[in-house]
């Protein structure tokens, strides 16, 4: 069978977006209604998140999308595929296959649990939770992405969850809303970028508006951890530290925080991984490459839901089911208040059926603008509701990517995640009272 050529996959592309979208409407939306029953249904109904697989709730779901589009076979199947070959679905895959390898060979040089005994060593009993969530801030905020931070700190706390006894899921969710925090406030973040260019206003006026309504929201889930983790007695648990071991992590951070592409940090530390192994016994050539195989092995799930989401909702914007929404919400709009509903609502509607907050941003933030002025409302407090609600539905989604790389890695279910998962819900209620009453006060 040939290479079909990119222009040709284009113009098919094009063509199924042409003829969809005279029939649209809601139906268009229907395959992320299919997807939300045949997963959170069925598990309900089993008693059981981890017996109904997510790739075989997003393969009934992209069949229904298929099904129910126009268009040629060859047409429809097209668009889906270009939907799960988009850059930024296989740059995501990139991140999956060498976070996968980093991880094993971590896990079998021992930098993990070196890691985990020093972790357990500086942080007092009762502050372990706030610890590990205000050390995820503070990376997430450095480094601006929370791909990164989930990579490099979700091993650490499922590590000290199995050494400590703390449920796997919590300790994952303590990290992974970290995460959330810096992706949002990051001058460096990618959401960041997209918010302020979209609304035209510089990114230190946009971090103020935000820092008004995600710092509070930071400080109160500080203050649960510290109230939850109070009755914590860890014991002696923790073991002697390899400080050597500890190189891999230490580089992986440091690299991030320099600002170095993920994909060159996550390269850099296999290779640390590898050589940290050679020369400590940990593992031969072969063992390294079987290490390498089983971490990359153990990323497969992730990879085909990435895909099959991918293509499925390109075919959910090709049947226009993003363009309904926007046509939808913009129909009666009345003052700042309600443009900023509308805004937040655009945005999250967007990253629902996106599952990527940079593109959610990208999709709606010209409508947003010519929402912004027709209505009055600051550029930066419009360019703080893109980010901040964004970053939230990101957060809450289990086919995001952020929640697949973090259940991945510890080896848990993303649902099981979510429940736990206090900033990103936070965050969310901060940004809809700061809509409600009109604060911060100067941007409102």
């Amino acid at each position: 069978m040939g290479i079909i050529p990119d222009k040709y996959l284009t113009d098919i592309a094009k063509n199924l977006k042409k003829n969809i979208r005279k029939t649209g409407g809601w139906m268009s939306l229907s395959p992320l209604l299919v997807f939300l029953v045949v997963y959170l249904v069925s598990s309900i109904l089993a008693k059981d998140f981890y017996k109904i697989p997510i790739t075989a709730a997003f393969l009934v779901a992209s069949i229904y999308a298929l099904l129910i589009s126009k268009g040629t076979t060859d047409e429809k199947i097209a668009a889906y595929s270009r939907g799960a070959g988009d850059k930024n679905v296989l740059l995501m895959i990139w991140i999956f296959v060498l976070a996968g390898a980093f991880a094993s060979t971590a896990q079998e040089i021992g930098a993990v649990d070196a890691t985990v005994n020093l972790t357990l060593k500086i942080l007092p009993d009762k502050l372990l939770y706030a610890g590990i969530f205000l050390a995820s801030c503070f990376i997430s905020m450095s480094i601006g992405t929370s791909v990164g931070t989930i990579v490099a700190l979700v091993p650490v706390a499922a590590g000290i969850a199995e050494q400590t006894g703390a449920g796997t899921a919590f300790m994952t969710a303590i990290v992974a809303g970290g995460a959330f925090f810096g992706d949002n406030l990051s001058f460096i973040s990618d959401t960041t970028i997209a918010a302020t260019r979209t609304q035209e206003c510089a990114m230190k006026d946009k971090f103020r508006v935000n820092l008004a309504i995600a710092a509070p929201a930071a400080l109160a889930v500080t203050a649960i951890y510290v109230f939850v983790g109070a009755g914590t007695h860890l014991g002696d648990t923790a073991g002697a530290v390899e400080w050597v071991k500890l190189i891999p992590y230490i580089m992986v951070i440091w690299l991030a925080l320099a600002g170095m592409n993920v994909v060159s940090v996550l390269a850099l530390g296999i290779g640390a991984n590898a050589i940290l192994g050679f020369c400590c016994g940990d593992f031969g050539w072969t063992g390294w490459l079987a290490a390498l195989g089983s971490g990359i092995g153990g990323m497969g799930e992730l990879i085909i839901v990435t895909m099959l989401a991918g293509g499925m909702l390109e075919v959910i914007r090709a049947n226009g089911g993003i363009d309904f929404i926007v046509n939808g919400l913009t129909r009666k709009i009345s003052g700042k208040r309600g443009a900023e509903l509308c805004i937040a609502a655009l945005v999250s509607l967007a990253n629902i059926c996106t599952a990527n907050n940079t593109i959610a941003i990208i999709t709606t933030g010209r409508l947003a603008r010519d929402i912004s002025i027709r209505y009055g409302v600051d550029p930066r407090k419009s360019a703080s509701i893109l980010d901040t609600f964004s970053c939230m539905v990101q957060g809450i989604i289990p086919y995001g990517a952020q929640m697949l790389m973090a259940a991945g890695l510890a080896g848990v279910s993303a649902l099981s995640i979510i429940k736990y998962l206090y900033y990103p819900y936070a965050l969310g209620l901060m940004a809809l009272l700061a809509i409600l009453l009109r604060f911060p006060k100067k941007y409102s």
